[in-house]
């Protein structure tokens, strides 16, 4: 898949868990896994934004495209 999720690599620089994320986001810890995995078919551009918001970050801290 061409869209890589780096979502674990802003969670451990900001030493967050997944709990802790999904509890600040408003999502579930399972649909925060399915997010992390790459899993995911779409993204809401609010639970971007919200994400981005608890790690301090821009969307392209986290998603990031590579050719095939």
């Amino acid at each position: 898949m061409p869209i890589i999720v780096n979502l674990d690599v802003m969670m451990a620089k900001r030493k967050m868990s997944s709990q802790d994320l999904a509890e600040k986001v408003g999502i579930t810890t399972a649909n925060l896994s399915i997010l992390k995995t790459g899993k995911a078919k779409a993204v809401r551009f609010s639970t971007l934004e919200r994400i981005c918001d608890e790690l301090d970050c821009q969307p392209g801290d986290i998603l990031e495209y590579q050719r095939e």
